[in-house]
């Protein structure tokens, strides 16, 4: 009894910081506008931000409060062991059934998703997505769900099987390959929801890949997302590993960029493969993964765990359940602080290098739009910054692109007049 209540007592602390996190969202509407950023919106398009942004929060607490309360309903009352109890008794079918009503538990949460997409982004002009594909969407991101869930819990059971208390290195460098893979192939799964068509020749395309080989790299592809069926808000990245690179720009970004400024974010993308911020992302990942590991290990050696939530033995599922969103949900302030700490000032970096290309007016103009049309929060907390943002805020990222080009500007010689 006493395990069941640790139990639930540290969902309602992961609860209880998601509510503190999502209040401090909604409070950074009284903060000050740093005079930087002060011409992002005017007057009237601001007040329509923070309308969007309270709008937002309150149904994310709804949405949080609603997971919770489901979270709470299958713990107390033992459901993942009666659900489980239907099916046959080997440790494979027993995960199988755990990991297949917590993907149908999802479900229940669905109607604030379809608020979300289709009546908040609806109403501030941002959804573009029918309610055809709406559902397809779902379907699609409920069966990749469930298949990486039960990907990661095979991988535990077969690795806690056969190494035993080896566990916690190798589920660790076994999990860091997978999400090396799952970056390997994500433009793959991309293409599950999007369509892709390579960006016609011309000026801009001969821009950006004479800056990638400038810098070393070697251009796979460019191709245009069809962002704009499901949104209007704007982004790009870049994918592939070593020097081979295949650049992704959204319509949406086509439509409302200068050529200067979607160089400048590439010439900003380069800068991270330049030092290296990948393999660095890399590490910290392994050290999620090896505390992820070692919490593995201490719960499959923990029968009275899962015999506290009615079952007789260890459950691979119910295991995975546990470790991913209650026990690694409780280090998540601490290692997020000192992830997104690394992560800023991987972008301060890769915005000088940016600044250094010549693009520093380009990427600060270009940023600015960014989060005009993405209604981003131009004075946010500082604290949720120092929690939850992997990058700085638009104001410190221009303040620091000012100081870089300042550094970067000839200073005039001090000459004495001649008499």
């Amino acid at each position: 009894m006493i395990i069941k209540i640790a139990v639930i007592a540290a969902v309602t602390l992961v609860f209880l910081y998601g509510l503190l996190l999502n209040r401090l969202k909604q409070t950074s509407a009284r903060n000050p506008i740093p005079p930087c950023v002060a011409d992002v919106y005017d007057a009237e398009t601001y007040a329509r931000q923070q309308e969007y942004n309270a709008e937002k929060c309150r149904l994310n607490y709804w949405n949080m409060t609603a997971g919770f309360v489901i979270d709470l309903i299958l713990l107390i009352f033992n459901i993942y062991a009666a659900f489980a109890g239907l099916f046959r008794s080997d440790d494979w079918t027993q995960m199988f059934a755990v990991i297949l009503l917590n993907t149908a538990a999802s479900l229940l949460t669905l109607p604030f998703s379809y608020r979300d997409t289709m009546v908040i982004e609806e109403k501030y002009g941002f959804n573009r997505t029918s309610k055809k594909t709406f559902v397809i969407d779902t379907v699609k991101e409920l069966v990749i769900q469930f298949g990486i869930l039960l990907g990661i819990g095979s991988a535990l059971l077969g690795l806690h099987q056969r190494f035993g208390d080896w566990l916690i290195l190798i589920f660790a460098a076994v999990m860091t390959v997978f999400m090396l893979f799952f970056s390997f192939i994500y433009p793959l799964l991309s293409r599950i929801f999007n369509k892709f068509t390579p960006l016609p020749e011309g000026e801009l395309r001969d821009r950006l890949t004479a800056l990638l080989e400038k810098n070393g790299y070697k251009v796979r592809a460019i191709n245009v997302m069809d962002a704009s069926r499901r949104s209007t808000k704007s982004n790009a990245y870049f994918a592939g590993f070593g020097k081979m690179k295949t650049i992704v720009l959204y319509d949406t970004l086509l439509e409302r960029m200068t050529d200067d400024e979607i160089c400048a974010v590439f010439a900003h993308e380069l800068g991270h493969g330049l030092h290296k911020d990948t393999l660095r992302n890399q590490v910290l990942n392994f050290l999620q993964m090896l505390i992820i590991g070692l919490l593995a290990w201490l719960t499959l050696r923990t029968p009275a765990l899962f015999q506290a939530f009615g079952f007789d033995r260890v459950n691979y599922g119910f295991a995975l359940i546990l470790i991913m969103t209650v026990e690694f949900a409780l280090f998540t302030p601490l290692f997020g602080f000192l992830t997104n700490s690394f992560s800023r000032r991987a972008e301060y970096r890769a915005d000088a290098h940016a600044a250094r290309e010549g693009f520093a007016g380009a990427l600060v103009s270009g940023l600015k739009k960014l989060a005009r049309e993405n209604f981003s929060d131009v004075a946010p907390s500082p604290l949720l910054v120092a929690l939850t943002y992997s990058h700085p805020t638009l104001a410190q990222r221009i303040r620091a692109l000012e100081k870089t080009e300042r550094e970067r500007s000839p200073r005039p010689e001090n000459r004495e007049e001649e008499v």
